[in-house]
Order: structure tokens, then C-alpha cells, then sequence
């Protein structure tokens, strides 16, 4: 397989959200096998100035398919960021890979040149797509995956970096 856009993000995309995923099944066993309510991991945070663990999730889930969708040239879905506990964080990002699955490579062709234009709160980021790929969406969605992983780990959950990496 050629590397392309859709080879460096996609896939990368998948593992990382399938992990996520794993991460917060995990989550849930070690929850109900330790008798503690679920909604104290998904509101968890490392320091009071950072978002929870539901917001991590959220943005990363909303990273990725942001920016699948942009490179690909389609719309993005829209979710509501209403989810609170393990399951339905799960559920979220059970969503976010079935997006990805409509996606053929295809659509990435000559996405790495292609104008970017995100439009946050307070500015307006422009890219050319491959940078927006490897200096943008992929540190962005490993960031809040790994501060996943590092806000249920430090709250007893049994995960390793085997976790965080997959099969």
C-alpha cells in the first residue's frame, strides 16, 4: 500500500479510537468490579483547571472526525456532547469509527495540498492538508487519548501501555 493521506490518517484514526474505546470498556469492568459509580471516572480530572475526562473524549472524537472529514472533502456528523458515563463515551466513539468507515481513500486524493480552513472560537487557523494532518489532527488526538489513558490510570484503573498502543 502507496502511503498516502488517507494510509496516515484513517487507519492511525481507527487504532486510536478502538483503543480509546477498549480503554473505557476497561474503565467500566474495573468500575462495577470495585462497587465505584462510573461517573466519578468520566468527570474525573488530573488538576482542577483541566477538562474532564468526558471533554477528552469529546474533542477527540470530534478531532478526528473533523479532520477526516476535511481532508476527505464531506461533512462532518455533528454529536451533541451530551454523554456522561463510560458507556456512552463508548458509545460515542463507536460512532466516530462508523464515520470513519464511510470514508474511502479515494476521497484523500490530493487532500496533502489541499487549503484548510478551521475556524475555532476565538481565530481562524489555515493549512495546507498535510500539515494540518501530522502537525494538527494527529497531535491533537493523541494528546486527549493519552490524557485519557492518564486520567484512568491514575484513578486505579489496570491499564498499561499495551493499553494505549493496542494489538
Amino acid at each position: 500500500m502507496a502511503f498516502t493521506m488517507y494510509a496516515a490518517s484513517v487507519p492511525v484514526f481507527k487504532r486510536m479510537l478502538g483503543n480509546l474505546d477498549a480503554i473505557l470498556l476497561k474503565a467500566q469492568a474495573h468500575a462495577e468490579a470495585h462497587g465505584i459509580d462510573p461517573l466519578v471516572l468520566s468527570s474525573a480530572r488530573l488538576y482542577p483547571d483541566m477538562l474532564p475526562l468526558t471533554s477528552q473524549v469529546y474533542i477527540a472524537a470530534d478531532i478526528v472526525k473533523g479532520g477526516a472529514a476535511r481532508l476527505a472533502g464531506v461533512d462532518a456528523p455533528v454529536f451533541a456532547d451530551t454523554e456522561k458515563s463510560l458507556l456512552e463515551l463508548s458509545a460515542r466513539v463507536q460512532k466516530t469509527i462508523a464515520f470513519l468507515d464511510t470514508l474511502e481513500a479515494d476521497q484523500f486524493t490530493g487532500s496533502e495540498s489541499r487549503a484548510i480552513e478551521l475556524k475555532l472560537r476565538t481565530r481562524t487557523l489555515e493549512f495546507i492538508g498535510q500539515d494540518y494532518l501530522l502537525n494538527f489532527v494527529l497531535p491533537n488526538m493523541h494528546f486527549h487519548i493519552a490524557t485519557c489513558y492518564g486520567l484512568l490510570r491514575h484513578n486505579g484503573v489496570p491499564l498499561g501501555k499495551a493499553d494505549f498502543l493496542g494489538g
